[in-house]
């Protein structure tokens, strides 16, 4: 299994990854992403973004690194990276497939990405990854599986994803929305032929959004890697928009609220990975002091006090602009 490259790490970044959700595309919904990218969104402007970023995520010691077909083109500006890099060889790469980009390069479209997780668009996109990606692929999800998914009752798609797991690919899936709960425990059942067909989760876990925490613990128990996305909350979690608690325990501790907002996940027993969404080396850095910091009983304490209800912490992030 590739994650055991991770288990046998040993550097003090070894559980951050970096994610390409923000780089990969023109628009997104992270707050402050119009000062962090320049204004030339290109492809060229991006893909040197793109790889800037992988050439700083390396060199700080992070292993894993997540895209997915709809992040615009992230899957075709890592398979570049790692194309010009053939020394790299210990990376753990993971994409996701479910959601079709449609946005056609415009950070205004009216529709960014459409969902779908029929075996058609599994087979479809599959070819599109394994095109790009090819056998350094290693993670394979379904992108935002949620507790009416068919993609947890289909069984001929089951079929199909458990072939490519023996064919030595791992297969994992992701998860959104209110009930991500709900959907951990639906997918910890799906097996074939007697067998989980399921090896990791991604999840969203912040400050703000804790609901998923005791599926994840259920996850990680039965032997799933957790990997948690969106630990800056869409930036909600980051200067100057993060919460006054969050900013008092930054400064008691001396560095930015984004690495106490990483650190707050990392220190879960159950989280594997943690994502990185930086779209700056900078913030990147930033992020990567998160396996620094050590909270007290005091500062956890203030930081639990944030937690939102999951339906207001959802609405509020559907209302994120695409910028």
């Amino acid at each position: 299994m590739p994650f055991a490259r991770l288990a046998a790490a040993t550097t003090p970044t070894c559980h951050l990854g970096l994610g390409l959700a923000a780089v990969g595309r023109p628009g997104y919904i992270t707050l402050g992403r119009d000062r962090d990218l320049p204004a030339d969104r290109s492809v060229d402007a991006l893909r040197a973004r793109t790889h800037e970023l992988l050439d700083a995520a390396y060199a700080q010691g992070v292993r894993y690194l997540d895209a997915a077909r709809s992040y615009g083109r992230s899957e075709e500006f890592l398979a570049d990276w790692l194309a010009a890099r053939p020394e790299v060889t210990d990376v753990v790469v993971g994409s996701k497939w479910g959601y079709t980009y449609t946005a056609g390069w415009s950070a205004d479209a009216e529709t960014h990405e459409v969902k779908d997780h029929t075996l058609a668009t599994y087979e479809r996109q599959r070819a599109e990854t394994d095109a790009l990606l090819g056998d350094r692929l290693d993670l394979y999800q379904i992108h935002s599986v949620t507790p009416d998914s068919p993609a947890l009752t289909d069984k001929d798609l089951h079929a199909r994803l458990a072939e490519a797991a023996a064919e030595g690919l791992t297969v994992g899936f992701s998860t959104s929305g209110p009930a991500q709960a709900d959907a951990i425990r639906a997918a910890l059942e799906v097996t074939v032929d007697g067998a989980p067909l399921f090896r990791t989760v991604q999840s969203t876990y912040n400050a703000l959004e804790t609901s998923a925490g005791p599926a994840l613990a259920q996850a990680h128990d039965a032997g799933l890697t957790v990997i948690v996305k969106e630990g800056m909350a869409n930036g909600r979690l980051a200067d100057p928009h993060a919460p006054a608690a969050l900013r008092e325990v930054a400064g008691e501790t001396g560095l930015g609220c984004d690495a106490v907002a990483l650190a707050l996940v990392l220190r879960q027993p159950w989280a594997g990975v943690v994502l990185s969404g930086a779209a700056t080396a900078a913030q990147l850095t930033s992020n990567l002091h998160a396996a620094a910091v050590d909270l007290d009983e005091d500062q956890l304490a203030r930081l639990a006090t944030l937690a939102e209800e999951p339906p207001a912490y959802w609405d509020r992030r559907a209302q994120l602009p695409w910028h």
